[in-house]
């Protein structure tokens, strides 16, 4: 799976959310959920870019990592909004599918690089 198509999808996943904050703030004046929404939601693609530019393995599997948490973090809090009528079922599910789909592609992506490198760190 290409690094890229992950960066892509949490990019895009950030831009919903911005956008599903928004409408939450301006419609139904609700800023504490939604600011926690934004600030998860948001974090996970800037974890992703982040750690294209890691310092080694360690730091790069860290940054996905803490993307990951922030992924089921925003789960949370896309559920709970749901749950309490902030967001509709219209507006909800589309933002789950795409959250479920990037922490499916991140568990893979820490998987494969941490196999890599025991089998790297096994040949020396």
């Amino acid at each position: 799976m290409s690094d890229s198509i992950l960066r892509e999808k949490s990019k895009d996943f950030a831009k919903q959310i911005v956008l599903a904050c928004r409408r939450i703030k301006a419609e139904q004046h609700e800023a504490v959920l939604a600011n926690q929404l934004l600030r998860c939601g948001t974090s996970i693609g800037a974890n992703i870019h982040e750690a294209q530019y890691a310092q080694g393995t360690k730091d790069f599997i860290s940054k996905l990592e803490i993307a990951l948490k922030e992924c089921y973090e925003s789960e949370y809090w896309l559920e709970l909004l749901h749950e309490t009528g902030f967001l509709t079922d219209e507006a909800y599910q589309p933002l789950r599918t795409d959250c479920g789909a990037i922490r499916r592609m991140l568990i893979a992506s820490v998987t494969t690089v941490k196999k890599n490198n025991e089998q790297e760190a096994s040949l020396v």
